[in-house]
């Protein structure tokens, strides 16, 4: 039991490092909460920041959930489901205990979580949400609905911790986002500068 508490408080740690605060302030300084949305995430970061500073968040964040969710291999715990141990490290990312219970819409991290779980998996869902960037033309959206795809595309794998996470993720992210729903209903929703309806749009 206490092997279990370490690593959910060490999933919780992982996740609460703000990556996009520590690299806008140590490389350019500049806090990103104070910038464009405010999010310290990914899609905020490549907006205020540029997309050097941008990946280099991204594979930060998605990071972050790996280490989270791999504690029960590196600790051969292997009656605890990586998972659930990772849920953690999204809590530590929305809720930073170092940004003042702050923080991101942990899309990245739950990426994270599962490339620690089901590689292939993460293959294909990395798939799925770069196609819906490219189509939409807004990170939101793309994330939304690849969480609803992802969600549906897990019982195909018959494994009921994946799907239940998959939900509760989904629901999370969708809470997450709900500025980003009022702003998708009143038609002022950022598009990211490529991608077919960003083009579409300017034409």
């Amino acid at each position: 039991m206490l092997k279990i508490i370490a690593m959910l408080v060490i999933a919780y740690l992982l996740g609460s490092i703000p990556s996009g605060v520590m690299i806008g302030k140590k490389f350019f300084n500049v806090d990103i909460r104070l910038s464009g949305s405010g999010n310290i995430g990914t899609t905020n970061t490549f907006r205020v920041l540029g997309p050097k500073a941008g990946t280099v968040v991204l594979l930060m964040d998605i990071l972050k959930g790996t280490l989270a969710a791999s504690q029960p291999y590196i600790f051969n715990t292997p009656n605890v489901n990586p998972l659930l141990i990772g849920l953690a490290a999204i809590v530590g990312h929305t809720f930073s205990i170092f940004d003042h219970f702050k923080g991101g819409k942990a899309v990245a991290t739950s990426a994270g979580i599962l490339l620690a779980y089901n590689p292939s998996f993460f293959v294909i869902a990395c798939f799925v949400f770069a196609s819906l960037v490219y189509l939409t033309s807004m990170v939101s959206v793309a994330s939304m609905s690849a969480m609803v795809i992802i969600s549906v595309w897990s019982l195909a794998y018959h494994d009921f911790i994946l799907t239940l996470v998959a939900l509760v993720l989904t629901i999370f992210i969708f809470y997450r986002h709900r500025e980003n729903i009022k702003r998708l209903r009143n038609g002022t929703e950022n598009l990211i500068p490529f991608g077919y309806w960003y083009h579409h749009k300017n034409k």
